[in-house]
C-alpha cells in the first residue's frame, strides 16, 4: 500500500512539474516570463547614523566616508556648546558584489582601526521569488591603540581588540517607512572589572521616514542588556536628518554617543539626553564607481 502511494505521489508531482513547464514555456513564447524585483533604498546609505543599515554598497562602487562629532551641547558657551572639540572617523567601504560589503576605517577617539565584513543572506523582494525582509550579517573587528595607561606591567596586544557579531533583520514597508532590528554581540578580550562581561548584548532598532525625495529622518536607539558593563553606561539614542545631493549624502545628526563603531557606542556611551550630553554631528558618505556593472 506504501508503494502504491509512493508512486501516486510521484506521478502527481511529476504531473505538476510537467504542467509547470509548460506554463513557463508558454508565458516565455508570449514574453511574460516573471521576474524578481528586489526592493532597495530602504535607507539612504549603508548606516543609520551610527548603526549599519539593511543598504549594502553597492558591487564596483566604493563609498568614502567622514564621521564627525562636535563636543557634548551641556559645554555652555565656554566650548561654543561643543564646536570647539571634535572626534572624526574616515572610513572606506567597498562593494564586492551588491550583498557583499567589506570596510575599513579609522577614528581619533581613543586611535581606533576598524574593519567589518557585511553579507547579504536574504533580501526582500517580490516577483517569481517572494522574501518579506532583508536579513544581513554583520561581522567587525576594532584595535585600539591608545598609549598603556601604565607601561611597566605586562600588557598584551590582545588586550587591544574587539569584536562584533550583529544580524540586521528589517523591512521597506512602503516608501516612505522603513523599520530595522539589531540584535548584536560585542566581545571585548580585556575589561575593566571582574563584574563586567568579555561578552555584551544588545538590541538595536532603527527607522527611517522619507520626508521628501531627497530628505528624510532617520531615528535608532539601542538598549544595552542590564548587568554586562560598570560604570555610568547609557544606551546610545540618535537622531537625525539624510539629505541627498547628487553622488553625496549628509546626514545631519544629534547622538549621545562619541564613538561611531560598535564597541565603543553600544558599551562605552557615557552622555545622557536628560542633561544635555548631546553631540551634534554629521556624516558625508561620497560613491566612486570603480568597477562597472556587465549588462546582459
Amino acid at each position: 500500500m506504501r508503494n502504491q502511494l509512493l508512486l501516486v505521489v510521484t506521478a502527481i508531482l511529476f504531473s505538476i512539474s510537467i504542467v509547470q513547464g509548460q506554463n513557463d514555456d508558454l508565458l516565455s513564447l508570449l514574453g511574460e516570463d516573471e521576474t524578481t524585483d528586489y526592493t532597495n533604498a530602504s535607507f539612504k546609505t549603508n548606516r543609520v547614523i551610527n548603526l549599519h543599515s539593511l543598504e549594502s554598497t553597492a558591487g564596483g562602487v566604493l563609498d568614502f566616508k567622514i564621521g564627525h562629532r562636535f563636543g557634548t551641547l551641556n559645554g555652555g558657551a565656554y566650548e561654543l556648546f561643543g564646536l570647539d572639540n571634535a572626534s572624526i572617523r574616515l572610513g572606506l567601504d567597498y562593494g564586492i558584489s551588491d550583498v557583499l560589503t567589506i570596510g575599513v576605517g579609522r577614528s581619533s577617539f581613543q586611535k581606533t582601526y576598524d574593519g567589518f565584513v557585511k553579507y547579504k543572506l536574504l533580501r526582500q523582494s517580490t516577483g517569481k521569488k517572494k522574501m518579506p525582509i532583508t536579513a544581513a550579517l554583520l561581522l567587525t573587528s576594532a584595535i585600539q591603540t591608545l598609549k598603556w595607561a601604565d607601561p611597566d606591567r605586562d600588557n598584551f596586544f590582545s588586550s587591544r581588540l574587539y569584536y562584533t557579531t550583529q544580524l540586521i533583520i528589517g523591512r521597506k514597508f512602503s516608501e516612505a517607512f522603513s523599520l530595522q532590528l539589531s540584535p548584536t554581540m560585542v566581545h571585548r578580550n580585556l575589561v575593566k572589572t571582574n563584574a563586567e562581561k568579555n561578552d555584551v548584548y544588545a538590541l538595536g532598532a532603527a527607522g527611517r521616514i522619507k520626508l521628501t525625495k531627497r530628505v528624510a529622518i532617520n531615528g535608532e536607539y539601542i538598549y544595552l542588556l542590564p548587568n554586562q558593563v560598570s560604570g555610568d553606561i547609557t544606551n546610545s539614542l540618535s537622531l537625525g536628518f539624510d539629505i541627498e545631493t547628487g553622488g553625496h549624502v549628509f546626514q545631519l545628526h544629534f547622538t549621545n554617543s562619541t564613538s561611531m563603531i560598535e564597541k565603543g557606542f553600544i558599551t562605552e556611551t557615557t552622555n545622557s539626553w536628560t542633561n544635555g550630553g548631546v553631540h551634534f554631528g554629521f556624516n558625508v558618505s561620497r560613491v566612486f564607481t570603480i568597477k562597472k556593472k556587465k549588462l546582459e
